[in-house]
């Protein structure tokens, strides 16, 4: 797996962020079984500084929920985003992953609201095994929860410099 270079963009004054992960065929293969996953996307966007470590500034987090049923040949993906809860339903599994394995235009914040300087986007996609209760992950603490986590930065960009007047 591997993420896709990532776009930003500024529209009216807001930041949208645009990633994609490339799934790899052993991914394609379990969804062929019907193998449920749940992926979940965090996007941060973080300031440079010279000297000091660079500065988290805010942060999105989106959970993609993959389910599929080869008896019933059903495809359904959840996207749970904020308040947003999103279910569609495929009619291949293909066109599910496309779907959900890719993130478009996810605002992040009014760059007004910024003060000047460099900042780059962290996009981190974890794939989550299994849902077990808290207390049994302290007492199984040697059973990975995780099945992977990938993250990729953007190229640095400038927000709200002045030009020469």
């Amino acid at each position: 797996m591997e993420i896709a270079p990532i776009t930003i963009k500024v529209v009216n004054s807001e930041l949208h962020v645009t990633a994609s992960v490339r799934p790899d065929p052993k991914f394609m293969a379990d969804m062929n079984e019907g193998l449920s996953k749940e992926f979940i996307f965090y996007i941060d966007l973080f300031r440079v500084w010279n000297i000091w470590p660079d500065e988290f500034v805010l942060g999105r987090k989106i959970t993609q929920i993959l389910k599929s049923n080869q008896i019933k040949r059903e495809y359904v993906a959840t996207s749970l985003y904020g308040n947003v809860h999103l279910e569609k339903r495929f009619k291949s599994p293909e066109s599910m992953v496309e779907w959900a394995m890719s993130v478009a235009d996810v605002k992040l914040t009014n760059v007004k609201e910024l003060d000047a300087g460099t900042y780059f986007v962290k996009v981190t996609v974890e794939s989550r095994i299994r849902k077990l209760p808290p207390i049994v992950g302290y007492f199984l603490f040697f059973l990975p929860e995780k099945e992977f986590t990938i993250s990729r930065n953007s190229q640095q960009f400038q927000l709200n410099t002045k030009g020469p007047q």
